[in-house]
C-alpha cells in the first residue's frame, strides 16, 4: 500500500505541518506493510519566534507531539498513540488488550483495542479485517461505532466508541436476573441492532451477554465484531464461530449453516439468561454441552411470563425454518409498546466525500436540512483548527483521494459527527454536552440542536437515569 503524505502550510504563512497517514483506503484484503508510526515521528512543525501562542488546538497538538518532552515520554512509554492518550486496561484477550483512551482534540473517551502484530496469523488478520469492515458499514445507536485504526511497528490499534456501564454478563452475574419490564427494553434494542446488521447482510456470529454493553442504565450497544462476516440472504457458511453455550444446534450437527438463524438463536440464549440468570443449556464439559444443545431439552422457570416464554421458545426452535424472524420478534406480544431504535442517517464516514471546496462554499451560504449535522461537525473541526484550507490541500495531494479509517483527521471527524448524531437521539443525548455545544455555537442553537431535541422528545418521553457505575468489561476472542 502506497504511503500517503499530506503537505500544507498554515494561514500564518510560517508554520509548516506535514502529517502522515500510513494506510490510505485498503481494499485488497491485506494489512499494509508500513512500519511507520503515525504519531509524533511523522509530524514536522517549524515556527518563527513567539508564534506558538497563535496556533490553533490542532496545530498546537501537532507541535506538542513533535517537540514536547512530556508527550515524547508518554509516546515512548506506550501511553500515547496518534491523537489519543491511553489510560487503564478495560479488557483482555489472548492476543489483545483494550484500554480506555481520550482523544486529545475532541476530549472524547474511547476504547482502544490493541493487537500484538507478532501474534496475528493469516486467519486472525482476516478476522480483524472483517471486524473493521463490518463496523465501518454499521450506523445504529445500539451498535458500537468505529472511529479509527492506527498501526505501529508492533501493534494495531482499533479505536471505537466507549461504553462505560459495563457488559450485560457482568451486570447479571453481580446483580441477578433482570426484571422483565427492564429486559423488554434491553431486548428491543438488541433486536433493532441485529435487524440493522442483517439489513446490511452482516452476520455477527458472536451475540452473547458479554458482547452487550451498557452506555447508560437504559441504553445498550452490541460490540465485538471479531467473528462477523458478510453473507447474502440464505448463503451457507461453514466456519464455526462464537461461544459454545450460545451456539445453535446446526453449528454442531451440520457442515454448514445460515448466518441469520445462528444470530437469532444466540438472541434466544441471551434473553433466557437475562430473565432467569441461568443458561438454558449447561454441562460440565464440551461433549455434554454439545449433546444437550442438539437434544434441545431446556426448562423455563415458571416465574417467567407466558409471553416471554413464547418468545424464547420461538427463538430456540431447532428447525431453522420455524425459528422466529426479526419481524416476528418485533411484533410479539411480549414486546408490545416497546421502542425499536432506528438507524442513523447514513452520513459519509470520510470527510472529503462531503467537504470538497464546492461543497464547503455551498453549505456556507445555504445549509441543507439533511446535512445539518455534517455542517455542525465541520464548524467544530474549524474551531479546532482543521479548516477547509487544510482539507482541500489534503484532498488535492492525497494519493488515494480519500480519507479512511487510517487517518487522524478523519478519526476526529467521525468522533465529532457521532457525538452530534447521539445528541439527536433521546436515548443517548447528553444534556450537559448540548449546553456546552450551544455555548460554542450560539448561532446554531435554535436552527439545529434544538430542532433535533424537540424531534427526539416527540418520539419518546422515557425518563432516563444516570449511567451505571460498573467498570467496563470488553470480551475479546481472537
Amino acid at each position: 500500500m502506497a504511503k500517503t503524505r499530506h503537505h500544507m502550510r498554515s494561514i500564518t504563512g510560517s508554520t509548516q505541518i506535514n502529517t502522515y497517514s500510513p494506510y490510505g483506503n485498503n481494499r485488497n484484503g491485506e494489512f499494509p506493510s508500513s512500519n511507520s508510526d503515525p504519531s509524533a515521528a511523522n509530524v514536522n512543525v517549524s515556527f518563527g519566534k513567539n508564534e506558538k501562542k497563535n496556533l490553533t488546538p490542532y496545530e498546537k497538538l501537532l507541535y506538542d507531539l513533535q517537540y514536547d518532552t512530556h508527550f515524547k515520554a508518554e509516546e515512548k512509554a506506550g501511553r500515547l498513540i496518534g491523537f489519543y492518550r491511553l489510560y487503564k486496561d478495560i479488557g483482555l484477550g489472548n492476543f489483545s488488550r483494550v484500554k480506555l483512551g481520550v482523544h486529545l482534540l475532541a476530549k472524547e473517551e474511547v476504547a482502544i483495542k490493541i493487537l500484538d502484530k507478532t501474534k496475528l496469523d493469516n486467519k486472525t488478520q482476516r478476522l480483524l479485517l472483517r471486524e473493521i469492515t463490518s463496523m465501518e458499514n454499521l450506523y445504529h445507536p445500539n451498535i458500537i461505532r468505529l472511529y479509527e485504526v492506527i498501526e505501529t511497528p508492533n501493534a494495531i490499534h482499533i479505536v471505537t466508541e466507549y461504553a462505560p456501564g459495563g457488559d450485560l454478563y457482568t451486570h447479571i452475574t453481580s446483580e441477578g436476573k433482570i426484571p422483565e419490564d427492564e429486559a423488554k427494553h434491553i431486548f428491543a434494542q438488541i433486536t433493532a441492532a441485529v435487524d440493522h446488521m442483517h439489513s446490511k447482510n452482516i452476520i455477527h456470529r458472536d451475540i452473547k451477554s458479554e458482547n452487550v454493553f451498557f452506555v447508560k442504565e437504559h441504553l445498550i450497544k452490541i460490540g465485538d465484531f471479531g467473528f462477523s462476516t458478510y453473507s447474502e440472504k440464505n448463503q451457507p457458511l461453514t466456519t464455526f464461530c462464537g461461544s459454545p453455550p450460545y451456539a445453535a444446534p446446526e453449528l454442531y450437527r451440520d457442515e454448514n449453516y445460515i448466518g441469520i438463524y445462528v444470530d437469532i438463536w444466540a438472541m434466544g440464549i441471551t434473553l433466557f439468561f437475562m430473565v432467569t440468570g441461568l443458561m438454558p443449556f449447561r454441562a460440565e464439559n464440551m461433549g455434554k454441552l454439545k449433546k444437550s444443545i442438539i437434544d434441545g431439552h431446556y426448562s423455563i422457570p415458571g416465574s417467567v411470563s407466558y409471553q416471554c416464554q413464547e418468545l424464547i421458545n420461538g427463538l430456540l426452535n431447532h428447525e431453522i425454518t420455524e425459528r422466529w424472524s426479526i419481524k416476528q420478534i418485533r411484533s410479539c406480544s411480549w414486546l408490545t409498546h416497546q421502542n425499536f431504535p432506528k438507524e442513523f442517517n447514513p452520513f459519509s464516514m470520510n470527510i472529503n466525500n462531503y467537504y470538497t471546496s464546492s461543497n464547503v462554499t455551498k453549505i456556507s451560504t445555504s445549509i441543507p436540512t439533511k446535512s445539518s449535522i455534517e455542517y455542525e461537525t465541520y464548524l467544530r473541526l474549524q474551531k479546532l483548527g482543521i479548516t477547509s484550507e487544510y482539507l482541500q490541500v489534503m484532498n488535492k495531494n492525497s494519493d488515494d483521494k480519500n480519507f479512511s479509517n487510517f487517518d487522524m483527521i478523519n478519526g476526529t471527524y467521525r468522533i465529532l459527527l457521532h457525538r452530534l448524531q447521539k445528541q439527536s437521539n433521546v436515548l443517548e443525548r447528553d444534556d450537559m454536552y448540548a449546553e456546552k455545544f450551544n455555548e460554542d455555537f450560539p448561532s446554531l442553537q435554535n436552527h439545529m440542536i434544538t430542532s433535533y431535541r424537540r424531534t427526539g422528545e416527540r418520539k419518546s418521553k422515557q425518563n432516563l437515569n444516570q449511567s451505571q457505575t460498573h467498570n467496563a468489561k470488553v470480551c475479546i476472542i481472537l
